[in-house]
């Protein structure tokens, strides 16, 4: 299989094929690490937070909001880049194993599907607050909460963008 075809199989688009993989890590007692987002315009906040969620444990699945439910989020100019190529982008780096997209408000469904072990979201939520946690703490698991790194977010980029553009 050539690296192409490995990025290409992170992205998961049935759920059949998910479980699987899920199943297979469960049975090899993998410690299962989830987050979601946007993650439009990626950036170095994004690699850092999510370098640092992969680190706890052994397996990264990314939920990845589908193009409808970022602009419903975000507004009608967003997202910029397209589900396909976000999704494509996140699955070539190396500390991911699974991007899987979520229509839905939230991703509760998706967390519910996915059971992982250490759930993770940015500290500007209290864990209590974030969606899924009574169904991680439920099976005795984690909620972690990280620090963005100081200055970088898609919003600000783009609107550093528009700022240089209409000078």
């Amino acid at each position: 299989m050539n690296k192409l075809d490995i990025v290409k199989n992170k992205i998961i688009t049935e759920k059949e094929n998910a479980f699987n993989l899920l199943q297979t890590w469960r049975f090899k007692e993998k410690k299962i690490v989830f987050t979601n987002g946007c993650f439009d315009l990626v950036h170095r906040g994004h690699l850092d937070y999510l370098a640092t969620a992969a680190s706890m444990g052994n397996k990264l699945v990314i939920g990845l909001n589908t193009d409808a439910s970022v602009q419903k989020l975000k507004g009608p100019d967003r997202p910029i880049i397209d589900e396909y190529s976000r999704a494509f982008l996140l699955a070539s780096l190396g500390f991911v194993d699974m991007v899987i997209y979520f229509g839905e408000q939230t991703p509760y469904e998706l967390i519910n599907f996915v059971q992982p072990d250490i759930l993770v979201k940015g500290s500007d939520y209290d864990a209590e607050d974030i969606v899924g946690y009574d169904i991680v703490k439920a099976k005795g698991g984690e909620i972690k909460t990280l620090d963005f790194l100081e200055g970088f977010s898609s919003t600000g980029i783009i609107k550093k963008i528009i700022n240089s553009t209409n000078k």
